[in-house]
This record gives structure tokens, sequence and C-alpha cells, in this order.
């Protein structure tokens, strides 16, 4: 391997943002640093006891950075790490940055003072309903703590993900978490709570780390390679789960049955063996064309723009019944070639890059576009808004913010539609639905039981641009291109008249503008605006603040607040809070069904 990819890797400036991987840098033959070259090319530079600190490709951009800390115990463990995603932005793991605390007074409970951590353990997986092995394996025995007068503490440690806005730790923004890893040894398949939060490529880039430590500590043995099982309390099994953890890992057979099918069933997704795939994915950087490659066994999977304002990637036609969001690749020669329907771009490849050439195109362009759905054409976005359009979630008490706050009532109308005979109905019969200003939930408020006019005013574009892909992305899965022509997004105040012509509605979903809740004449405007768009008989979800249930009863606005519900007290809010306890949503925040009259 040319010392100037090692060079280039170590020395030049942001590719290491940790204080002592960068004093390893420095001195790093000196101290008896070693780099690993991998067959493809790949870097990875270890410490002198064999801990990876750094994984780069060929050139030497760097593809994830580890720090470790030896205790005066002499373990050795993860303090933290960063990995890149595939259009640039860099992710931090701060290993059980995430710590909360639950209190239990045992004092009634016979001989509390001789209760152990292990019967403590014994009592939660009564509670939860899982063996007390999987309790064991996410809370240890300093998790436990019982003072003089009774009262347990339990911690439950969790692994962070932070948005790292400038590549490194001074400014970074809570995103999700999971599960504790044992990161020194490696040897289960985690759990990632708000997994809708996390920012595209987040799944595969950590999945590139945890990979690339694991083969680290199975190199060597004569044995055969550790096992893992997919392991949570709960756990929560998907088919994008399944899907990301076999890019790196095989499933074996759980007895006679189909893996996916056992994995998707929850009483026996943690049964199932994993293993290492004998060619998981590997990232390729081009930072003058400004692309990422996903290459697997030779055969291009995926390339992503820095500078896509659609914020996906395109992806690999092969073995795949629809193409999603008609965004296709090719390699002809040394050429890279990025379909988006007719829209064609041709790359040149590093001439050092081995990838075969690709097999003729599999999948049809489908016969609608995903941004017809915007009737003035497609917003102009940045790449970066576009994505990072997920909602994000503060880990302290700090406010929810409004995008944030929208799918907690979202989700919530959709369970109550399935358990409430009433909005079940009103929601399926409704033949004209707007939804204003739910820029982070429109396709949540979509049904897909059969055709309809669905209309919604957008202020936040890169959310809606989001949800618009969903959307095609929820159509092309049934095949029913005729719903998706019957979905409408105009910005708001710009298409009053559309607005109109599309009413009176059926049923509305109107979320109040934050910066609204202090101006009653604003709200007034609103109140009579959605008493002019409800028809008769109509039905429609309204958040906003407390008063507004006032405001709706004292103007002459034919409209009826049938039942109103605190947002703080929905089971999702609560749910929520079992993952960040200290969230808070906007003080006063109301759910309001209004009928008119």
């Amino acid at each position: 391997m040319s010392s100037d990819a090692i060079a280039f890797a170590l020395n030049t400036p942001g590719h290491l943002r940790f204080p002592s991987t960068r004093t390893l840098a420095e001195r790093f033959d000196e101290v008896g640093g070693y780099v690993e070259t991998l067959p493809t090319g790949h870097l990875n530079f270890y410490r002198p006891d064999g801990r990876r600190f750094l994984a780069a490709d060929p050139v030497g951009h760097p593809l994830h950075e580890c720090e470790w800390e030896t205790t005066p115990a002499g373990k050795v463990s993860l303090t933290q790490a960063r990995v890149r995603l595939d259009w640039g932005r860099w992710i931090g793991i701060r290993p059980g940055g995430l710590v909360n605390e639950t209190r239990l007074n045992l004092v009634a409970k016979p001989d509390w003072r001789r209760i152990t951590p292990d019967d403590l353990r014994a009592m939660a997986a009564g509670a939860l309903g899982v063996p007390i092995e999987e309790v064991r394996c996410f809370y240890r025995d300093e998790d436990f703590a019982i003072d003089p007068k009774g009262v347990a503490t339990i911690r439950q440690r969790k692994d962070a993900f932070y948005v790292l806005d400038g590549g490194g730790f001074e400014t970074m923004r809570f995103m999700a978490c999971m599960g504790a890893m044992h990161w020194d040894q490696i040897d289960f398949l985690p759990v990632v709570e708000l997994f809708k939060s996390l920012l595209p490529g987040t799944g595969s880039a950590v999945f590139e780390l945890i990979r690339g430590l694991y083969d680290d500590q199975n190199k060597g043995h004569a044995a055969p390679p550790r096992v893992l099982r997919y392991r949570g309390i709960p756990t929560y099994p998907s088919e994008a789960a399944f899907r990301l953890f076999s890019g790196f890992f095989t499933p074996q057979p759980l007895g006679g049955e189909d893996p996916l099918t056992a994995f998707m069933d929850p009483s026996k997704s943690h049964l199932i063996v994993w293993l290492p795939a004998q060619h998981p994915p590997i990232r390729y950087l081009d930072e003058s064309q400004g692309f990422c490659l996903t290459v697997k066994n030779g055969s291009v999977q995926k390339a992503t723009l820095a500078e896509d304002p659609a914020g996906l990637p395109y992806v690999s036609s092969i073995g795949r019944r629809v193409l999603p969001l008609d965004r296709s690749l090719r390699v002809e020669g040394s050429l890279l070639i990025l379909k988006d329907r007719e829209t064609k771009f041709i790359l040149p490849l590093n001439p050092g890059l081995l990838v075969r050439p690709s097999p003729p195109d599999e999948c049809p362009v489908s016969p609608v576009d995903w941004r017809t759905v915007f009737v003035q054409g497609v917003p102009r976005v940045s790449p970066v808004e576009a994505f990072e359009a997920v909602p994000v979630f503060p880990e302290d008490d700090t406010e929810i913010s409004e995008l944030a706050a929208q799918p907690f009532v979202a989700d919530y109308l959709d369970d109550l539609g399935e358990q409430d005979r009433e909005i079940g109905r009103l929601r399926s019969q409704a033949k004209r639905v707007l939804i204003v200003n739910g820029d982070a939930v429109i396709s949540t408020c979509i049904l897909f039981d059969r055709p309809r006019d669905y209309t919604a005013s957008v202020c936040h574009f890169a959310y809606a641009q989001r949800q618009a892909q969903q959307l095609w992305t929820q159509c092309a899965e049934v095949q029913r291109w005729d719903w998706l022509q019957r979905i409408r997004m105009v910005a708001a105040g710009t298409c009053e008249e559309f607005l109109a012509s599309g009413g009176p509605y059926d049923l509305i979903y109107q979320w109040l503008p934050y910066d609204s809740f202090d101006s009653s004449t604003t709200m007034r405007m609103i109140v009579m605006r959605l008493s002019q768009m409800l028809q008769r008989g109509g039905d429609a979800f309204v958040v906003g603040p407390v008063q507004l249930g006032e405001l709706v009863t004292q103007e002459r606005s034919r409209l009826l607040v049938h039942w109103d519900e605190s947002v703080a007290s929905l089971p999702t809010v609560l749910m929520h809070k079992t993952i960040l306890p200290k969230a808070r949503v906007k003080p006063g925040l109301t759910l309001f069904h209004v009928r008119r009259l």
C-alpha cells in the first residue's frame, strides 16, 4: 500500500478529531502503531494493543474513528467513536452516553436488605416478560444500588447517537440510542430506539464499524467466529433491520423456518444465529466528484452524491422488483452511469477501483414520478436540508420542536382509527382530505385502502419532499399509481384558489404553527378558514394551544369540539418518555376533534 495513502489518512487536518488519536498519529511508528491493508485496499489503523482507532478507504479518506481508554484495572473500553455518512455528515457514538434512572421502594418486601442485583433482574424480567439473561445482558451489578432506607436505584445505560455538526463532539445534537453494546467484545446485534430519527445511511455506517470491530476481535482465533443474536428489551423486528443485519452478517435457518419469517416474529427474532457474511459492503469516497460508492463482492450497490437536493442514493436494480424512487446506477467500463428517470449523469470511476460491469436493467421506470405530487413543481431544497429531514428529539427537558411533535399526534390518530370504530369510519369514508402544516407526517395521515383525494398545504419543503418520496414508496408497494396521482401538495399561502377548489373537505388534519399561539387574532382567522373549508358534518383533527377550544366555541364558526386530549398525555408521548424520560412537549399543546355543524 502506498505510504501516501497512510500519510494522507493520518496527517490531513480533520481526519482525526479525538486528542488521543491525533497524539497517536503524531508518534505512530515510534509507539508501535501499525496498519492493516485489506484485499480491497482499505486501511485499518491500530494502537499497539491491537485496538482499531481509524478505518479509511484505499485513498485514505476516513470512514470511522475510535477512541479507547484503559482503566486502572487494565480494562480497555471504547469511550467514543465517529462514523462518516455517505453524504459527508459525521455521526458520533457515546457508549453509555444516555443513562436513565428508576427508583423503587423495597421496604414493603420481606427481607429487603437481602435483595441482590440478580433479584432485581428477576423482578424486571418478570415485569417485562423477557428471560433474565436478556436483563443480565444490559444491566451490570454496578447499575443497581440500594440505600439504607430501602430505595433501589436502577440505572439503564444506552449508547447514544449524535449528529456532529462540525465533524466532532464540540457541537452535537442527540439523534437516537440503542442498547449498550459490549464494544470491547461484540456479542449481539443491537435494537435501535428512535430509529425514525436516524439520518440516511446511519445504520449501514454504524454496522460498518460494528463489523470491523467484530472482525478485529475474532482475528487469529482457531475457534469458529463468535455467533451473534438480536438482543434488546424489547426487540423491534422489522424488514429494514433484517436487511441491514443481512448486509454484514448472515442469518442461519431456525429449524426449517425461513430466517426472515422467524425474525419478524418477536418471540423468535432473538433465537436466530447470525454469522459474519463473507462479503460485507465496503465504501469508496471520491471527494473530487463528491460521491460515495458502496460495493459488495465487486458489484456497485449504491451511489450517493453529497450535493443531491433529493437527498436520495442511486441503487443497483439487480434483484429488485421495484426501483426505489426510479433512481438507478450502472457500471459500464470505467464509467458510473446514474439515472433519475430520464435524467442521466455519467461519472468517471477511479482507475484502481475493481468493480464488475452491470447486467442489463431489470426494473422498468414507474409510470408516475414522485415529484408530480407538487402542484407548483418541486420546491427548492438544499442537499443538507434534504438529507436531514427527519424528526430529532432532545435528550434533556428542552421542549420538543414543532415538527418533531407532529408524529405523536399522527401516530396516535392512526392507532385510534384501528381501535375506535367511529374514528376508523370517518377516516375511511372521507373522500376529500386536507392536511395543513403537518409536513412531517403527511404520509401517516394518508390511508392506503382505496383511492381518495388528498391535498396538503406545506410550509417546510424538505420534510414535504421526504413525505412525497415516502408516499411514492407506499404506492409502489401496492402498485396503485392512480392513488399517487390524487395526492397534491401546495406551498402554504400561495395557492388558496387551488385549496378552495379541492373542497369542501370531509376531513381535515391541521397543525397550528407555534408562532400563532400568542395571537388570538391569528387563531380566529385560522378557525374561520377551517370552518369555510370543512364540509357540513365533516370532521377535523386540530392541534393547537388549549385556549383554542374556547375560540372555537366563541366564534360563529359553526364548529363543535367533539373531544380534546392533551398531547402530553397521549400514549405515543408516554411511550417516548420510556426512552427519554425528560421529554417535554409544548405546554398546553392539545389535540381537538372538531365537527362542522
